[in-house]
């Protein structure tokens, strides 16, 4: 295969420049802003700011209400990652195997990616409603008298649901892809092979999902810490209280409400580290069982 060349050596550089232009702008800078901001006593209105180490960072750790919401993340994650990817490729699976009225079915198992997380919250609370949302009353049956804000099971149990639902629609689309794009042989050849569909599914269709599903994960994991902003804040309406938050809604509350922009970038910074060794472990050790041919 021929290979593309350079008339100069400046002008793939000069190709490059915008986009790390942005880069830089947007993301290098503003972490080495927090990265300083987080040793420094910082007066919120830029009068002064005092060298304190790694106090900031100390005092993180030694406060029971940061730790409690470190803990409901790590928890929130995990539930969403799972249930967003398990429900995504068993709908997936059946819209695979639909003939007629497929393309239907897919459209309306993936217009939900068109909401965005704002109005996917406001949707929420509509659903929640304590005294009339549908699935209020739907769990009334089973004896569950659901109160969305507040009460903090029944306020992370909501934030759960709406942020999988917002969220089968993406991986939807990329298991079926991923689906479609399995030879037509192997797939015929398993047939003849095993007879029960669960374990051809799980011996012969998830292992060529693998590298679909290692990108997913990534995805996920990314859109449960940070993507959920939105979502997050219009159904808590700016009234916290007792009520579950992320780590990522916390350096929101600390840095812009609480004017603690010392503390707020500590926490901004214990976040990117967080996310820097998980994205190493997962491309280091799990992508090495990974097979992309």
């Amino acid at each position: 295969m021929k290979r593309a060349a350079f008339s100069t050596r400046w002008l793939p550089v000069l190709l490059l420049l915008p986009q790390l232009s942005i880069i830089t702008l947007f993301f290098y800078w503003p972490a080495l802003q927090a990265l300083r901001s987080s040793f420094y006593l910082e007066d919120p209105f830029g009068f002064g700011s005092t060298f304190v180490g790694l106090e900031n960072y100390l005092r993180l750790f030694r406060s029971s209400e940061y730790l409690k919401t470190a803990w409901f993340t790590v928890i929130f994650t995990v539930l969403v990652t799972f249930f967003s990817l398990a429900i995504a490729l068993l709908l997936a699976v059946k819209a695979d195997g639909v003939i007629r009225g497929a393309r239907s079915y897919r459209t309306l198992l993936m217009w939900v990616y068109a909401v965005a997380p704002p109005v996917a919250g406001f949707i929420t609370l509509i659903v929640f409603n304590q005294r009339w949302g549908p699935l209020t009353e739907f769990f009334a049956l089973f004896g569950w008298s659901l109160r969305v804000r507040l009460d903090y099971f029944d306020t992370a149990f909501a934030m759960v649901v709406a942020s999988v639902w917002k969220q089968i629609p993406v991986n939807f689309i990329f298991f079926l892809s991923g689906l479609q794009s399995i030879p037509r042989a192997i797939r015929e050849a398993s047939l003849i092979d095993c007879k029960s569909g669960l374990r051809r599914f799980f011996t012969v269709t998830f292992p060529l999902l693998a590298p679909t599903g290692f990108f997913l994960l990534i995805i996920n994991i990314t859109y449960s810490l940070f993507d959920t902003f939105g979502m997050i804040d219009t159904i808590l309406r700016n009234n916290v209280g007792d009520n579950p938050i992320t780590l990522v809604y916390k350096v929101y509350l600390d840095g812009f409400r609480g004017q603690d922009i010392g503390g707020s970038s500590a926490q901004s910074v214990v976040l990117m580290v967080l996310v820097l060794i998980l994205t190493i472990f997962q491309f280091r050790l799990i992508e090495r069982r990974i097979h992309y041919s």
